[in-house]
């Protein structure tokens, strides 16, 4: 049998999203994670339709939470010929029951709206990355596994999950593999959340690692303290005495059951008036009544509040889910919480209210969630006084707010504590999910904290370990 462990870093490597590791060990390949990359249209068609290995030759997959970026391209992996288990949590199988339906639905609208575009001219016509028949094709595959209950994925490789705090049922992936009398623990920790965060538990820390695969997406920057909530009241009481809307662009997973459930402590502790809150997607509403199925991977503060109220329903609210009620919104003339997807502004209702509220200065636009380059949410947080949407440039004259108190991932101290926390430290550390210049100032920061092999991997590129 090979000894060689050889790590292949096919998605998400200097950049945040699409993220996809192959584990080469014992004689068997194990895929960790299978994520769409997002961006430039044209690089992200050719990066998510051609897969940069032979889904036959993969004989197991771990997810490590629902996410698009990390599970958007199974459907593409089963429909290519991939038969195998994907072990993942109980969450975050049911999460993606909902999520990759409707990403293959997407896909679907997309290749539609182009071929229409096209129609009666020479380009050829474009199919859907995949359908929401793939999609529920590709749930066959999955298989739930509890945290901290290890089992055997093939002859040498052993698998544990541990809770990675980052969104409901996001998981840290333990490989221990043997191979010959070489005994190696590798450890994947997907995206990582942030201690004492509101609703869910905190991330775990995992000892005795001697391959450390681990996110940077901030790499370089320290958040705000867990101040949330209290700005979150301080926000929507200085827009609604300005008469005007706060506008909250949430990625339907986590972000926006956060939000919601702040929201509702506020009102319950008559922080915050008494006003209509909209959740404006239908994905959300799906999402948010698989987190009512699995309160036990909430914090037991949450679980607490879950004794006496429904975290995620209270008076106020209304879930919209048809587009003309999505449309009357932007006639309403009275203060009101609108929260629509998506998370970066790139898509979804949300676009269309920002369309329509930007130009006001009542107004608030409240972002909870990172903003990848090239993205509307970027320019937004950039303070850019116009930006282009549906072909029109648009002034800026609402108030822009960048919360970072929001983000589910761990920042340059908590990144630093889990990596110290591997005790001892690991043999060797590769950095991904983050933007180059983060990777490289956390790569500096490691070697500096005694961690001696710390990589940066490129795209496409393996590494023997």
């Amino acid at each position: 049998m090979n000894s060689r462990l050889r790590i292949f870093f096919f998605g998400a490597a200097r950049t945040v999203t699409g993220s996809m590791h192959v584990i080469e060990a014992a004689g068997k390949r194990v895929l960790l994670d299978c994520g769409l990359y997002q961006g430039r249209r044209k690089e992200a068609e050719e990066k998510n339709r051609f897969l940069p290995f032979d889904a036959t030759g993969i004989d197991c997959m771990v997810l490590s939470h629902a996410h698009i970026d990390h599970s958007g391209n199974i459907p593409s992996l089963v429909k290519q010929g991939y038969q195998g288990p994907i072990y993942t949590t109980d969450a975050t199988r049911d999460l993606c029951a909902a999520m990759l339906r409707d990403s293959g639905r997407i896909h679907e609208r997309d290749a539609d709206y182009y071929n229409r575009r096209i129609r009666g001219r020479t380009e050829p016509k474009i199919q859907p990355l995949y359908t929401e028949e793939d999609a529920v094709a590709a749930m066959g595959n999955f298989v739930g596994v509890n945290y901290e209950a290890p089992m055997m994925l093939a002859p040498g490789i052993r698998l544990e999950l541990r809770d990675a705090g980052h969104v409901l049922g996001s998981a840290i992936t333990i490989l221990d593999i043997e191979t010959n009398s070489e005994k190696k623990r590798v450890c994947f920790t997907g995206d990582l959340g942030r201690p004492n965060t509101p609703l869910l538990r905190d991330p775990q820390f995992v000892e005795d690692i001697d391959v450390l695969i681990m996110e940077l997406t901030y790499g370089d920057r320290l958040h705000e303290p867990h101040s949330g909530k209290d700005k979150l009241a301080e926000i929507v009481n200085r827009t609604v005495e300005r008469g005007g809307k706060v506008l909250i662009p949430a990625f339907a997973l986590e972000r926006a059951q956060t939000v919601l459930y702040l929201l509702h402590r506020l009102l319950i502790e008559k922080k915050i008036p008494v006003l209509p809150i909209y959740i404006d997607s239908p994905l959300t509403i799906n999402i948010t009544e698989i987190f009512k199925l699995h309160p036990e991977y909430f914090d037991v503060d949450a679980r607490t509040f879950w004794e006496d109220v429904d975290p995620f329903g209270f008076r106020t609210m209304r879930y919209i889910s048809e587009v003309s009620d999505s449309k009357a919104l932007n006639y309403e003339e009275e203060p009101s919480i609108i929260i629509a997807g998506s998370g970066m502004c790139d898509a979804g209702r949300i676009v269309h209210h920002l369309r329509n509220n930007l130009e006001d200065e009542r107004n608030t636009v409240l972002l909870v969630g990172f903003q990848a380059k090239n993205t509307l949410g970027r320019r937004l947080i950039e303070h850019q006084p116009e930006v282009r949407i549906f072909g029109v440039d648009v002034l800026v004259d609402a108030e822009i707010v960048d919360i970072r108190a929001f983000s589910g991932h761990a920042d340059r101290d908590g990144l630093m504590e889990f990596a110290g926390g591997c005790n001892p430290a690991p043999d060797n550390i590769f950095l991904v999910h983050g933007e180059e210049p983060q990777a490289l100032a956390l790569a500096q920061r490691l070697q500096e904290n005694g961690c001696a092999q710390v990589a940066v991997p490129h795209p496409g590129k393996f590494h023997d370990v």
